[in-house]
């Protein structure tokens, strides 16, 4: 089993890739919502090129991370299974799955986007970037402290830091709107 780590390594760094693109692609959702708000031919300059950009980001980066890391994980599990029988990972694969979940509705608003399909606002997809952030952190807490007394230390923090990540959105939009309202 002297490769464990190395598919181990893979698995991380491909993990690491997926959430880049995830943590990205909505930026580029809110860049796009807003260009098409553009008056000609500014909204079609740049709703062209950030299609462009969040395609190879969706395809190139984001989608083949998702599914190696995915292969390494499985993979890791078959060298390991005694990790199953963990509470802890039970927990973890829960959070893998919302996201995947939140992978798959992000892939939605993608094609959406690249038709042309204005669905959701800006203000929604700002707020759509945290969820990756809060299964990331879930996802970190488990891996690390892999027993359930630290887990709900850890679940307390995530819901800590979902208030401060809402508080500092509504600052930001107040801001925002302030400053729009003086131009």
């Amino acid at each position: 089993m002297e490769y464990y780590n190395y598919i181990k390594s893979l698995h991380l760094i491909f993990v690491i890739t997926w959430f880049a693109g995830l943590f990205y692609i909505p930026r580029l959702f809110v860049y796009q919502i807003e260009a098409s708000e553009k008056g000609a031919p500014e909204n079609e300059i740049l709703g062209n090129q950030l299609k462009i950009m969040a395609k190879r980001l969706w395809t190139i980066i984001t989608w083949p991370s998702a599914i190696l890391a995915t292969v390494f994980a499985i993979w890791l599990l078959i060298l390991q299974p005694f990790w199953l029988e963990q509470p802890w990972m039970h927990v973890k694969l829960s959070f893998v799955v919302l996201l995947i979940i939140y992978h798959t509705m992000t892939h939605v608003y993608y094609k959406q986007l690249q038709r042309g399909e204005i669905r959701k606002s800006s203000n929604f997809m700002r707020l759509w970037n945290e969820g990756a952030t809060f299964i990331l952190f879930a996802v970190v807490f488990l891996a690390i402290l892999k027993n359930a007394f630290n887990w709900i230390f850890g679940v307390v923090a995530l819901v800590v830091l979902a208030i401060l990540i809402m508080l500092g959105f509504k600052i930001y939009q107040k801001i925002r709107n302030s400053n729009n309202n003086k131009v």
